[in-house]
């Protein structure tokens, strides 16, 4: 099967669905010149692992966390450089346009890099957290960053008073339960998914296309690489999201004209 006839397989089951989730990996990141933590190029490739029990350090000393967040080095550092210059892709944008037409319901992503928001998305879940956002531990309010008070180091919740850490999942923390709620009640009523740019590799979020197989969902991928959820997908599109999404965004409208 050539790569039009995909494109085309994979319009027709995103027209059918009933609805449609995404899920979203660091493949779809990387297409903006961010680069992945593991493998060739990897920031923990290139740095080596970080501790394992990054929310135990946190809590054990959330001043010299909240230092080390406002002056990091090492990888942290460039990776906080590289958010800072990194736009939205086609793939981005395409998940936008599919979100417009009222085919996707919800983009469940495992991107802290906020480039989901810049490009448009307003129906998303952020099961990893979002690198520009801050969150309360005890209330779980969220706020940008550049809205805390940094005066005094750990800064307090201005509703609750809780501490205040970065809203991406350190090691060793559980998923904040508003988000990891939200992301089970999307996959637990989609119908089809699609998973873009991810190994297949990270649970919970691997587990959630998994989940609608199981119930006889229809898988969909869009990665130029095999990964461990290819096998239960019904169509696999070998491609970067960036060439394949807009394609397949073209190829729906078509289907949606006649």
């Amino acid at each position: 099967m050539d790569g039009q006839e995909v494109v085309a397989q994979a319009a027709q089951v995103i027209h059918r669905a009933r609805y449609l989730v995404a899920l979203t990996g660091a493949g779809l990141s990387v297409e903006s010149g961010i680069p992945p933590f593991r493998g060739p190029g990897g920031l923990w490739t290139k740095y080596g692992e970080p501790p394992l029990n990054g929310f135990q350090r946190f809590l054990a000393d959330p001043q010299k966390a909240w230092e080390e967040r406002l002056n990091p080095n090492g990888p942290m550092r460039e990776l906080w450089e590289t958010l800072v210059n990194a736009q939205p892709n086609p793939g981005h944008y395409g998940l936008v346009e599919l979100e417009r037409l009222g085919l996707l319901r919800c983009t469940i992503t495992q991107n802290i890099d906020n480039l989901h928001r810049r490009a448009g998305s307003e129906l998303l879940a952020e099961i990893h957290g979002n690198a520009t956002l801050v969150r309360c531990l005890s209330c779980v309010h969220r706020m940008p960053l550049d809205a805390v008070d940094l005066s005094r180091l750990p800064p307090s919740c201005p509703r609750c008073g809780g501490l205040l850490k970065s809203d991406t999942v350190s090691f060793g923390e559980p998923i904040p339960p508003d988000v990891l709620r939200r992301c089970q009640q999307e996959a637990a009523r989609a119908d089809c998914m699609l998973v873009i740019g991810t190994s297949g590799t990270v649970y919970p979020a691997a587990g959630f296309p998994l989940d609608v197989h199981q119930r006889g969902g229809t898988l969909v991928e869009i990665n130029p690489y095999e990964t461990d959820l290819s096998p239960y997908c019904a169509v696999v599109v070998r491609a970067p999201a960036g060439a394949a999404l807009p394609e397949i965004v073209k190829a729906v409208r078509a289907l949606r004209s006649n």
